[in-house]
């Protein structure tokens, strides 16, 4: 599916075959010396660009890559709750300008050299002057090594994703040693569970990693050996995993779920991603049409939802309207019932907004997702809606939609925790508001959210969230579900947080 951060929006899917990949067998359930497993071996629909972090780290569907060899500060459970990590303690000061770190004193890179304040203020530093996708999240932050375990991160304004973004890619630490290193793409060092075995490993198919013997946590690692091969086409998935090739799979065609079950695979789920449409052009720059809320509203009215989601996901999934997750503090189910199937209520909207015959608008499409636009033009045709799709090519859809060269699209995005979503798709910067749409209630709201006490933060982003849906700023479908296969030897808490399981939860079954 498209999918921007988690999935690195890949578009075209490449049939890749399993070749000289080693079958997981029972490998799942052997014991060792160790008392782990002996192997995990897992398939990902796409691997890393570069393991330096200034490059290429991210999470999503790269993260058990990153993982693997790395550190973060802090540290996700199976429940997405945060937890201590490399960073054994975090306090803001009191205008939440300042958080303060307490480092791990105990924690060495697998090069020998010592994790300290100052190796992660550098990494730190790489990461927000780098080219990695999520950069921006650290922009105008300063990071100072107080004392070898003490670090302060110190920002102009408060940002309430700050401690979420380090236990994910922005929180990586990578040895300094490595930042002036060529081979560093290829070759990275950690201080991560696993060290990559780079005579085995083949860049781009099959990355094989060895537990790290001096990792500092040796009780969150189960397995001696880790092989992650990467399997682009689903059904080269599908047919390792009846093959036993694997105790772990990604699964990207829902529609295969009742086939992998039968085969004695259980699947694990969550919801991460929408699917809908982004009406970017509110102001009707582009499109005169949308800056009327009727006309926005219509088309919201115009979706079958549930049809959709049967049709383009096998009804795995959940029908919504409202682009906050069902895990935020604003979201709210009576919302996904505020625009109900009814194309005739939604051509009286296009008529009461001076479009009693409709209007034609013009869409991104690509081929890979045929269907998809076929049924989105055939839904808005019904209320007098023409869609004229222009193929950008693969390699083209996102950088025009954020051009901006259309003033709509469907598009799958992730749900991120409220305050990155805020950032990613809502304030006037937003890297998905390419019109940089303004509102003054939710410039209000978002002012809140970050100003204000906890509660008066909650009640604003429930109502921000509220304000979008009644303003019709988006035209969501569903919520998509994640899917994620493993087998018989394998158990597996599939967090709620991110397209990838954590490698972290992952265990043997006895």
């Amino acid at each position: 599916m498209f999918r921007w951060k988690a999935t690195a929006a890949t578009i075209a899917i490449a049939a890749l075959a399993l070749t000289g990949c080693a079958g997981a067998g029972d490998e799942g359930s052997g014991g060792s010396d160790s008392g782990r497993a002996d192997r995990l071996t897992l398939t990902a629909i796409i691997g890393p660009t570069s393991y330096d972090i200034g490059q290429g780290a991210e999470y999503g569907n790269r993260s058990p890559f990153f993982q693997a060899v790395f550190d973060t500060l802090l540290q996700k459970n199976s429940d997405g709750e945060i937890e201590p990590w490399l960073a054994t303690k975090w306090e803001y000061n009191e205008d939440n300008t300042v958080l303060t770190l307490t480092l791990r004193d105990d924690v060495e890179f697998t090069d020998g050299t010592k994790l300290d304040a100052d190796a992660v203020v550098a990494s730190l530093e790489r990461f927000r002057d780098g080219t990695s996708p999520q950069a921006a999240t650290l922009a105008g932050k300063e990071f100072a090594a107080v004392d070898a375990t003490t670090v302060t991160i110190t920002q102009d304004a408060p940002d309430p994703s700050l401690v979420n973004m380090l236990s994910i890619a922005p929180g990586l630490i990578q040895a300094p040693s490595t930042f002036d290193d060529p081979d560093s793409a290829t070759e990275p060092i950690g201080s991560g569970p696993y060290v990559l075995d780079t005579a085995s490993t083949v860049t781009g198919t099959t990355y094989v990693y060895t537990a790290n013997p001096d990792y500092w946590n040796p009780d969150a690692v189960k397995y001696d050996n880790l092989t992650i091969n990467v399997i682009e086409d689903p059904t080269a998935t599908l047919n390792a995993l009846k093959a036993g090739e694997a105790n772990g799979a990604k699964i990207v065609n829902n529609d295969t779920i009742p086939e992998i079950e039968a085969s004695g695979w259980t699947i694990e789920s969550n919801e991460l991603d929408f699917q809908g449409l982004l009406l970017f052009d509110r102001a009707g720059t582009m499109a005169p049409e949308l800056a009327d809320v009727k006309v926005r509203q219509a088309i919201n009215m115009a979706f079958d939802r549930e049809a959709l989601l049967k049709a383009l996901q096998a009804g795995y999934g959940t029908v919504t309207e409202q682009v906050f997750p069902a895990t935020s503090v604003g979201y709210d189910e009576a919302l996904d019932s505020t625009y109900e199937y009814d194309p005739e209520g939604a051509k009286k909207l296009l008529a009461e907004a001076g479009y009693p015959d409709g209007f034609s608008i013009d869409m991104m499409s690509t081929p890979a997702f045929q269907t998809t636009f076929d049924l989105v033009a055939q839904q808005l045709a019904d209320i007098g809606i023409t869609v004229n799709y222009t193929d950008p090519g693969t390699g083209n859809f996102i950088t025009d939609m954020l051009a901006p060269k259309y003033p709509a699209t469907w598009m799958a995005l992730e749900q991120n925790p409220d305050w990155q979503l805020i950032n990613f798709m809502i304030a006037p910067e937003a890297t998905f508001n390419p019109f940089h749409s303004q509102d003054p209630k939710v410039d209000e709201y978002i002012s809140t959210i970050q100003l204000g006490t906890k509660d008066e933060a909650d009640q604003a982003t429930k109502d921000l969230n509220a304000y979008l849906v009644e303003q019709a700023w988006f035209a969501p479908f569903f919520r998509v579900q994640g899917t994620y296969a493993t087998d018989a030897n394998t158990n597996l808490e599939f967090w709620p947080t991110n397209a990838y399981p954590s490698i972290f939860d992952f265990s043997p079954k006895n």
